[in-house]
């Protein structure tokens, strides 16, 4: 989905909500306090593979002991732009806090979120997934839609070579085909011209990073297979490259 994409086009709430949680860089995390009241926070956010979000939070944060008492959480993801901020789209999770030591899922976190590497080995701090129960999507006048976890998480079934070579994949586009990132970014998907890099690469596209920027390029169709991932790269850059 770029940013020109037609405006006209048949509302599909499963792929708006799948692609807001792939771009978001932030998002206001709710946990319930000891007695009981909720409490709101700041938090970077990133996804898993899969399009579970993960964050990193410390334990002597509030939000960290709460999750200890109870890990129910809710999260409020969007994409805030011009204008009025409630006229932009955003979708509200619910879900369970999971702390994880998975080294994927280290990985595409800093690589949203490069500045945090400097305390994320630190002893108090902690990654954690995000485990969807439901999802509430508010994507403009009568565009408001409550969401199954299946609508927004990839089913990774078939998709192994992917999983583990996802990462490989991620720092070869980095270091040799920067000049196609930059055309995806630009081209394809309308954002500003600057360093664009791969921050992730999953069954249905590729997330981009610019500094505070963020994009997401939707691939035509879900890939999985060895060298489906190849294909549709070259394909994308050659689009880019005619436009």
């Amino acid at each position: 989905m770029s940013a020109a994409a037609d405006s006209t086009a048949a509302f599909d709430p499963r792929s708006a909500a799948a692609h807001l949680l792939r771009r978001a860089r932030f998002g206001a995390l709710g946990t319930l306090a000891a007695d009981g009241a909720p409490y709101t926070s700041l938090v970077n956010v990133a996804t898993a593979i899969d399009g579970t979000p993960v964050t990193l939070i410390s334990t002597l944060a509030l939000h960290t002991q709460n999750i200890a008492r109870d890990p129910r959480v809710s999260l409020l993801l969007t994409q805030i732009g011009a204008g009025d901020p409630s006229a932009h789209p955003r979708i509200s999770l619910a879900g369970r806090a999971v702390a994880s030591d998975d080294e994927a899922l280290k990985r595409r976190f800093l690589a949203r979120h490069p500045m945090s590497a400097g305390y994320a080995g630190f002893k108090d701090f902690a990654f954690y997934r995000i485990e969807i129960t439901g999802a509430h999507l508010v994507a403009g006048f009568g565009r408001i839609v409550d969401l199954a976890p299946q609508d927004l998480l990839d089913d990774l079934t078939g998709a192994d070579h992917l999983v583990a070579n996802e990462a490989g994949a991620v720092s070869h586009m980095n270091e040799d085909h920067a000049d196609a990132l930059a055309l995806y970014a630009t081209k394809l998907l309308g954002l500003p011209e600057g360093d664009w890099r791969a921050s992730g690469i999953d069954r249905r596209g590729l997330d981009l990073v610019c500094g505070d920027l963020t994009g997401r390029l939707d691939f035509p169709a879900p890939i999985g297979a060895p060298g489906e991932l190849r294909h549709v790269l070259k394909e994308l850059a050659a689009e880019a490259r005619r436009r």
